[in-house]
C-alpha cells in the first residue's frame, strides 16, 4: 500500500549527444540526441493532503512558486486525473539551473511519479510521458526512466543499453538559457539525420556547444581546461560540460585538480534511472 510521504530522487541526464536537424513551423526544433542518467540528483519528498492544497515548500531564487515545474507538473496531474487530494512537497536540490543536466524537467517527471503513487492514480508511464511532453521536452525521458534515444523535439524515445562509465561534470558557474541558444541565428539547425546504429557505432557532436562557448566564456574556459585530461563536450543547452572514464577513481583524480572556481561532481552512468530504481523497491 502506498505512503502517505515519500521521498524519491530526481536525477541528472546527460546528453551524449544532441543534433539539430531543422526547426519546425511552431517553432520547435527537431533534433536526435542519446540520453543517458546519472546516479546523482535532486530530492522531492511528498506527503498526502486530503484538502486539495499542492505546496512547495523550498523556495526557489527567481522562480515564483506557482510558475516552477513542480507545480505546474503536480497541478496538471491533479486537474487530468481529476483528483480531490493533493500534497506538500519539499526539494532538495543538487542539480544546477540552467546546467543541461535536466533539473527541472526531472524534478517534474519526480512529481508526476511521486504524486501518481501517493495519490494511487494508477496511470501508466505512457500516460504521465504524454502529460510530461507538454511540461518540457526532456520531461518524458525523465518519466520512462531508461537511457534512450531521442527524435523528434525529444518526445520520440528508442531504449538502448549503453556501456555505464564514471563521468565527471564540471559546472561553470552561469546560467544558459535553452531559449537563447535555440533562438541564436548561429546555431546549425541542418545536421543530416543519423540512425540510432550510428551513433552508437561512431557518437556524435553537441549542435549547441559552438554557440554556447561563444555566448559564455567560463564554458569555453572549462571546455579548454578539462580537455587536457580527457576528451570533453557541453551537455544539452546548458552550461556543465564532461568527460568519461572506465572506474572512479580516474574520474576522482581529474575533479581533484579543478580549480575552486569550477565545482563538479563524479557519477555513474545508470541506463535505468534512480528513480525507477527506487520506485521498483517500492512496488
Amino acid at each position: 500500500m502506498p505512503a502517505a510521504r515519500i521521498t524519491l530522487p530526481a536525477p541528472a541526464k546527460l546528453n551524449l549527444m544532441l543534433h539539430i536537424l531543422g526547426r519546425r513551423a511552431d517553432g520547435y526544433h527537431q533534433l536526435q540526441t542519446l540520453f543517458q542518467f546519472l546516479d546523482y540528483s535532486d530530492e522531492l519528498t511528498f506527503a498526502l493532503r486530503d484538502d486539495g492544497e499542492i505546496r512547495l515548500h523550498t523556495e526557489i531564487e527567481g522562480v515564483p512558486h506557482d510558475s516552477n515545474l513542480i507545480i505546474k507538473a503536480a497541478r496538471q496531474l491533479q486537474e487530468k486525473s481529476a483528483c480531490g487530494l493533493g500534497a506538500d512537497i519539499w526539494l532538495e536540490k543538487k542539480l544546477p539551473m540552467g546546467g543541461g543536466i535536466g533539473g527541472g524537467s526531472s524534478d517534474a517527471a519526480t512529481t508526476l511519479l511521486g504524486l501518481n503513487h501517493i495519490w494511487r492514480l494508477n496511470w501508466s508511464l505512457d500516460q504521465l510521458a504524454q502529460l510530461g511532453v507538454g511540461l518540457g521536452a526532456d520531461v518524458p525521458v525523465f518519466v520512462r526512466g531508461h537511457a534512450a534515444f531521442a527524435e523528434g523535439v525529444g518526445e520520440v524515445l528508442t531504449p538502448v543499453e549503453l556501456d555505464e562509465p564514471w563521468f565527471l561534470v564540471a559546472i561553470p558557474q552561469v546560467s544558459v538559457s535553452t531559449a537563447e541558444i535555440f533562438s541564436d541565428p548561429e546555431l546549425t539547425r541542418d545536421t543530416a539525420p543519423i540512425t540510432l546504429h550510428a551513433v552508437l557505432e561512431r557518437g556524435g557532436r553537441n549542435d549547441c556547444q559552438s554557440v554556447v562557448e561563444k555566448r559564455y566564456p567560463d564554458v569555453r574556459n572549462a571546455l579548454i581546461l578539462l580537455n587536457k585530461f580527457v576528451s570533453v563536450r557541453l551537455t544539452g543547452t546548458g552550461c556543465c560540460v564532461f568527460g568519461s572514464f572506465p572506474n572512479k577513481a580516474e574520474a576522482d583524480k581529474v575533479a581533484a585538480q579543478l580549480p575552486a572556481s569550477l565545482p563538479g561532481f563524479v557519477a555513474k552512468g545508470c541506463n535505468v534511472s534512480m528513480l525507477h530504481q527506487r520506485l521498483q523497491k517500492l512496488s
